[in-house]
């Protein structure tokens, strides 16, 4: 057992996100989303919304502050002002656990392509359309890391 562990972080996602760096990015993707099929490594979330998925990288995975965008969601198909409950979610999830970012909005085949390069891909069982996101990793202060007695 570790201490301030988010319990919604299995093994291999806690692997996953210590072995990433600066810059690298994760996708949160929903269950209809093609995961497999993508290229990155994939990371089985099973009985996890993605909202939930969201909240213990958040709590967890600062996002990149060196660039303009650190957060991205699928635009709905067709209609690309909509805002999808999930989608409003991730935002609320966004501000709280890292700040002043904006999930900016990516056309599907787009959002697909960008997922491409990702370092992990975390399958859920999130049945909400348009429930995916994209995270950009950022940097800790050497001071946030540990404390060293």
């Amino acid at each position: 057992m570790l201490k301030n562990i988010h319990p919604s972080l299995g093994p291999d996602l806690l692997y996953a996100l210590r072995t990433m760096g600066h810059g690298d990015e994760i996708v949160i993707g929903d269950a209809n989303f093609p995961a497999s099929t993508l290229g990155p490594e994939v990371i089985r979330a099973d009985g996890m919304t993605a909202t939930d998925i969201a909240e213990a990288i958040l709590a967890h995975m600062p996002l990149d502050t060196f660039v303009d965008q650190s957060a991205w969601r699928m635009e709905v198909v067709g209609d690309p002002d909509a805002v999808p409950d999930v989608c409003a979610e991730f935002q609320t999830l966004v501000t709280e656990l890292a700040g002043d970012f904006k999930v900016e909005t990516l056309e599907r085949f787009a959002f697909y392509e960008k997922a491409k390069t990702a370092a992990y891909i975390v399958a859920t069982t999130e049945f909400r359309l348009y429930g995916c996101l994209i995270l950009k990793k950022g940097v800790l202060e050497a001071d946030a890391l540990y404390r060293v007695r």
